[in-house]
Parts: C-alpha cells; sequence; structure tokens
C-alpha cells in the first residue's frame, strides 16, 4: 500500500528531529521533504504531491498560518505550535489536528489517525447516495444533498432548508439522520442538522449558513468542533 507524502516545515532543527524520528516510526507516513521556512515548503509543493504536512506556527517572515493562507488548495495540515489559540482560526484552512510541544509520540499518534480516518473516509464518500428521497404534497421528491443548508424538525415534521427552496414533509430528526451520510451532515441541537460544509462562521453557540445564525446544543458543541477541524 502507497504511504501518504508529508513534510515538515519548521524552522527549529529540534523540531525537526523529534518529527522525523515519529515520522519513521510510522507505517502510513513517507518523509518527503524538510522545509525549514515557508519559502521552502512553497516551493516544493508547487511542484511535488503532498498528502500531509507538520506545521510550525511561528517561523520567521511567513508565518504558519499566513503560509496556509497562500495556498489555494492546501494538503491536509497537522499544526505544532506552542501556542492553541490558533485552533479555532486553523478550522478554514484544512488543519486535522494542533500538537502543542513539546511533542509526545503518543499524541502524534493520535493527530496521524485522526489523518488516516479522514483519508478513509474520502473513498466511502464515493459510493454514498446523491440525493434524499422526502413526500411533499403526495408526491416523491427527490432532493440533492449537494444543496441543502440546513435542516430543522417540527414535532413530527422536518424542513429541508436549500438556497432555492424549502421543503416540509411528515418525518423526525432521528429518520432524517439515517438518511443522509453521516460525513456531510451532523446534529448541532435537537431541532437542527447542518450540511457541514455550508457553515460559514462558527462563534458564540451559534453557527451561521448563508445569512442564517443557527443554535447549537451544549451537548453537540464538541462534536461539531472536532467536525469543523476535519472538512
Amino acid at each position: 500500500m502507497e504511504k501518504n507524502r508529508c513534510i515538515v516545515v519548521d524552522d527549529e532543527p529540534a523540531a525537526h528531529y523529534v518529527l522525523v524520528n515519529y515520522i519513521e516510526r510510522s507505517a502510513d507516513l513517507e518523509l518527503v521533504a524538510q522545509c525549514y521556512n515557508a519559502f521552502e515548503a512553497l516551493e516544493y509543493l508547487r511542484n511535488n504531491r503532498v498528502d500531509l504536512i507538520f506545521l510550525d506556527i511561528d517561523m520567521p517572515e511567513i508565518t504558519g498560518m499566513e503560509f496556509l493562507k497562500m495556498l489555494d488548495n492546501p494538503p491536509k495540515t497537522i499544526l505544532t505550535t506552542a501556542y492553541s489559540e490558533y485552533a479555532l482560526e486553523s478550522y478554514d484552512y484544512g488543519v486535522i489536528d494542533y500538537l502543542l510541544k513539546p511533542i509526545s509520540f503518543p499524541r502524534f499518534f493520535k493527530a496521524v489517525q485522526r489523518f488516516l480516518s479522514y483519508t478513509s473516509n474520502l473513498t466511502q464518500q464515493e459510493e454514498e447516495p446523491k440525493t434524499i428521497s422526502i413526500r411533499m404534497d403526495g408526491r416523491l421528491i427527490e432532493v440533492k444533498l449537494s444543496q441543502i443548508d440546513f435542516i430543522q424538525s417540527f414535532g413530527n415534521y422536518v424542513k429541508i432548508v436549500t438556497p432555492a427552496q424549502t421543503y416540509l414533509t411528515a418525518s423526525t430528526t432521528q429518520q432524517i439522520l439515517k438518511q443522509v451520510p453521516a460525513s456531510k451532515f451532523v446534529r448541532i441541537h435537537k431541532s437542527y442538522i447542518a450540511s457541514i460544509n455550508k457553515v460559514s462562521k462558527y462563534e458564540h453557540g451559534m453557527v451561521q449558513i448563508n445569512d442564517m445564525n443557527l443554535p447549537v446544543g451544549i451537548t453537540f458543541r464538541r462534536e461539531l468542533q472536532e467536525r469543523l477541524s476535519n472538512r
């Protein structure tokens, strides 16, 4: 089986020493480059395929976050940083996880497993349904999953909201959850299911989808935060 190609981007030689040692102990990873600043990393990415970046935040001239913002389609990234406050900002840039220095091997291993789980889900997504079937006004209707913004429940009815139209059908939240792929939808509240890729902002217990602000229940916040970091 082909290994996942990874690079280390960090200005500290000591950090390279630790990560290279850990990567060599990981059967699913292949270290293809060591870069000591963002310029070296940009040059390598321009000409080579990379599946995973181990990226330091606090680098001179161009920081790790500035580097990610420069990439049109960044590879999946694991941040290696001493600053946990960057975690929420990183969700929009393909970050799988963030490791606080000094990095232990068990914590490194957990982050790599999260990355491998993501790559495994990509294969599963290829086999997932593209539409959901609902009955409205006595007719069976196919609604494209890619068009759904969110789903809201009203007792024994649910409202399926898309940019072009809203559908009301006799169903429950649990029934709808069984029909939509878990990789694309997440329950954020006892009354709401959100399309994870349609979430543009998450703060103060609310998510924003287009011009709508939806509440996030306390018991659903941890899963939502993890899902946003993995998308």
